[in-house]
């Protein structure tokens, strides 16, 4: 054996060793090999929202910018996921995964820039702003103060309500459903080439999800796309693997949307800010607590540790994220399966950080796929969300009351906010008509009445 292959063996033994150690391998009874495998598990079951972000955002920035940066925004969503999955795997050493959070990408396009009209540089901009309050926040005791103010039925109702939403807009962007003059909606033309293979594209992922395969989302998304290659229905990919595109379009324009502000706006501007913040905080701590008792990493208080690091992960994913040119990112509940594959230590993240920039280069492939073939993902994605409803009291009023609102208002609406709004305004009021006031919390009074002025600022405007 010649003397630099022992000195390549060398070196690669000391690298092993020295992750081993800065991971604490040893400690959370883990190792190389079942690391890897966990963070392939994940990315595989998350990479789906290399497909559906960009695909949801387009919506947006394609409203306001001819230009296509379809492929600017794959770039920005694999790069963005990659720094804050990073920065959980080395700081926090969690297998965690953070990309753009599902709902908060729907609002940001359907509710911010179609619904209010908001350019969407502004709306990065809103974005940004809100990350740098979460850092803020995660550095201060208000964020835990935050969080015990809002009740845990409008926490559960939100995640819920934006199940629903993105499922709605799957459907309608497929046209499964269609507005009708008769009856507001109804079910769409099935002799649509798109609105079938949307259709038997949720009975393939289905079948994936049931059976529990392996990254049965993206299996989901990929089959359908081939499918509808090969019918002739979208064009093949024209080629699968090609050189990264710099988003040189969207890079710092969260910067350049200070300048698109408006006076006329700000109610607007600081709801939709407030809601980016709520959303993502409670997501968060939701997905680290479920997925932290999985993993066996709750301590006897109940306490996540290192849970500010983690946080604080979020929180820089988020900003850096609006300065490349997407919506907020957030802790995915998918990392779930790979702690269910054993990964225990930040490496897995670290693996997973380095598949997402792996996959930059196969942006071509990524472009090729339809709009219609991302709405099985939603679907399953919808379904999961909605089982929070389990955690409400359907029994007592001041709680199914304002959960149902939200989560009825928010897809009816189109709009996360206006569902938010419902639920924090009546949830208050009806503890009061039970004579129960004392249960209600400043904070909740505060929020309500910020909302109700958006309300009254609405309807005389």
């Amino acid at each position: 054996m010649s003397d630099s292959l022992t000195n390549a063996i060398a070196a690669f033994g000391a690298a092993q060793r020295a992750i081993a150690r800065y991971f604490r391998f040893q400690e959370n009874q883990t190792n190389f090999r079942t690391e890897i495998l966990a963070g392939i598990t994940t990315f595989l079951t998350m990479a789906y929202i290399l497909a559906i972000n960009p695909a949801l955002l387009s919506n947006a920035i394609f409203l306001q910018q001819p230009q296509d940066l379809f492929r600017e925004l794959v770039i920005a969503t694999a790069i963005s996921s990659a720094i804050a999955t990073l920065i959980m795997g080395l700081n926090a050493n969690y297998p965690f995964v953070l990309a753009p959070g599902m709902g908060l990408n729907a609002f940001f396009t359907f509710s911010v820039v179609k619904g209010l009209g908001i350019d969407w540089r502004l709306a990065l901009t809103s974005v940004f702003i809100e990350g740098l309050i979460f850092i803020a926040l995660t550095l201060t005791d208000i964020r835990r103060q935050l969080i015990l103010a809002i009740p845990n039925c409008l926490k559960q109702a939100t995640t819920a309500g934006i199940g629903f939403f993105i499922t709605y807009i799957g459907f309608t962007n497929a046209e499964i459903i269609v507005a009708s003059d008769a009856t507001t909606t109804t079910l769409g033309n099935f002799k649509n080439p798109s609105t079938l293979m949307a259709l038997l594209g949720i009975f393939i992922t289905a079948a994936f999800f049931a059976r529990r395969i392996k990254g049965a989302l993206i299996l989901g998304i990929l089959t359908t796309a081939l499918l509808a290659w090969i019918l002739r229905i979208s064009p093949f990919p024209e080629q699968i693997i090609g050189l990264p595109q710099f988003p040189s379009d969207l890079i710092g324009q969260a910067l350049v949307g200070f300048s698109q502000f408006n006076l006329s706006k700000l109610w607007d501007f600081v709801a939709v800010t407030f809601v980016f913040l709520f959303v993502d905080i409670f997501d968060t701590i939701g997905t680290l607590s479920g997925v932290g008792m999985q993993a066996g990493y709750i301590n006897e208080k109940g306490e996540l540790p290192r849970a500010n690091q983690a946080l604080m992960a979020d929180a820089i994913g988020t900003t850096i994220g609006a300065l490349l040119g997407t919506s907020t990112v957030t802790t995915y509940i998918e990392s779930a399966a790979g702690v269910s594959e054993g990964g225990r230590t930040g490496f897995t993240a670290v693996v997973i950080a380095i598949l997402l920039t792996i996959s930059t280069f196969f942006i071509p492939l990524i472009a090729a796929i339809p709009a219609f073939a991302t709405v099985p993902a939603l679907l399953i994605i919808g379904v999961l969300m909605t089982g929070n409803v389990r955690a409400i009291r359907w029994d007592d009023p001041a709680e199914s009351i304002p959960s149902f609102l939200t989560i009825f208002m928010m897809p009816l609406s189109y709009s996360i906010a206006e569902g938010l709004a419902f639920g924090f305004i009546t949830y208050p009021i009806i503890k009061s008509f039970q004579g129960k006031i004392a249960e209600t919390t400043i904070m909740m009074w505060i929020l309500a009445g910020i909302f109700t002025i958006r309300f009254v600022l609405k309807t005389v405007s």
